[in-house]
């Protein structure tokens, strides 16, 4: 079986920073990473690329901002009142909040603070990054109906019933 859309893949992988940083490492954390194929679940030029792959490739894959979390956006960089921030005890630059925006969630980071005044960077922390996956592809199978309907795995406690061998359409 090979990756391909409404397939559930399940993979390893190191990612890194353009001076080869490690960043995040699911072999260190135990967790690997699953996913739904073709529904948006991962970075958009990450999924491109594993398109085809098979269980046991393993491969890396270089990402330029626009593959990955996007171009920096100076218009993301906004000042807001420091009331937006009600109730937060500890209010500094570099700490992040996640925040409800018209596309969904979003992480705010906070840049600056003035009197009243509080700059924020609403791009994603990795925006603009030139990012490598190492990869390792553990398993693939077909997704079940629910996952399909859902657009994500469902977590490992709940029973999948699916006929193996029939494409769920």
């Amino acid at each position: 079986m090979i990756i391909a859309p409404q397939h559930i893949v399940t993979l390893h992988y190191i990612l890194r920073d353009s001076a080869g940083s490690v960043l995040d490492d699911s072999y260190q954390r135990n967790a690997p990473l699953q996913y739904l194929h073709g529904h948006d679940n991962i970075v958009p030029g990450l999924e491109r690329s594993l398109n085809g792959l098979a269980i046991g490739a393993r491969t890396t894959i270089t990402l330029a901002p626009a593959q990955a979390y996007g171009v920096r956006n100076g218009a993301l960089v906004q000042k807001v009142s420091r009331s937006a921030f009600e109730g937060v005890d500890e209010l500094v630059p570099g700490k992040r909040f996640q925040a409800q925006g018209p596309e969904g969630p979003r992480i705010v980071t906070v840049i600056a603070i003035s009197g009243d005044e509080v700059t924020v960077d609403t791009n994603h922390p990795l925006a603009g990054e030139t990012l490598s996956y190492s990869v390792e592809i553990l398993d693939i199978r077909q997704a079940t109906r629910a996952e399909l309907a859902k657009g994500h795995p469902l977590d490992e406690g709940i029973e999948h019933t699916q006929v193996e061998d029939r494409k769920i359409p």
